[in-house]
């Protein structure tokens, strides 16, 4: 996964709208399952299982497993494990959200947590959440408890905005796909249903995406090969 780091927000220029659309039928003790509205959910996953999904790890052995309900994803000290899940399914217009446990992870370390959208290298949507590296997080004036976020699409065209949070809490994660009076896409991210960042796409509904939840060890994101067991839980994930 290639990520680029260095463009600025932009805004909607046209009206857009969503009509969710989809190829097929398809503290971290006490968990704040954030908010839902299930008349309109066209899909939960809620992680009792994952039937649903399949294994997209990339380097190193498949590192998840179901956790009290939800998903927990880890990778290994010394390593640059790629641990990752997609949906069988596809999808194009929608929301998408990811609940995510984001916990203290090791100072510096190249490990990234991700909730994202990928049709191939070119057409990829993404939530990465990690340390983030020293000049980074001076730019942002993180804190010891802060995280660096990037919301990032990956190419046509390439944008990335950088955010902090805290570490150590429940978040949702959602990228919102809605369609310009072009027929193209609109992606805006957002965390617990605040903003971080909005970018017409140069592409529409004829890419569809797979859903993915990851944590892997990137360079991108720290300053050095992880010297510790990084991890995240994803409690559920939806389409609507």
């Amino acid at each position: 996964m290639l990520l680029f780091s260095c463009s600025s927000e932009d805004i909607i220029e046209e009206t857009a709208s969503t009509t969710p659309e989809t190829s097929s039928n398809s503290s971290e003790i006490s968990k704040n399952t954030g908010s839902r509205t299930p008349s309109t959910t066209l899909k939960t996953w809620n992680f009792s299982d994952i039937n649903e999904w399949e294994d997209a790890t990339q380097v190193g052995v498949p590192n998840y497993f179901i956790e009290n309900g939800s998903l927990r994803m880890f990778t290994n000290a010394n390593t640059w494990d790629r641990t990752k899940v997609k949906s069988v399914s596809t999808y194009s217009t929608g929301t998408y959200s990811w609940r995510v446990f984001v916990p203290e992870m090791g100072i510096g370390d190249c490990a990234s947590i991700g909730a994202f959208l990928y049709a191939d290298d070119t057409h990829e949507l993404d939530f990465e959440i990690g340390y983030g590296k020293e000049t980074i997080r001076q730019g942002l004036n993180a804190t010891t408890d802060d995280l660096v976020v990037y919301a990032t699409s990956q190419a046509n065209p390439s944008h990335s905005f950088q955010s902090k949070i805290k570490r150590g809490q429940w978040y949702t994660f959602t990228i919102e796909l809605a369609l310009n009076n072009k027929k193209k896409y609109v992606a805006t991210w957002k965390i617990d249903n605040q903003i971080l960042t909005t970018r017409t796409l140069t592409y529409g509904t004829a890419t569809k995406f797979k859903i993915f939840c990851s944590v892997e060890n990137l360079s991108f994101i720290g300053d050095h090969i992880p010297a510790t067991q990084n991890y995240a839980l994803f409690d559920w994930v939806e389409f609507k």
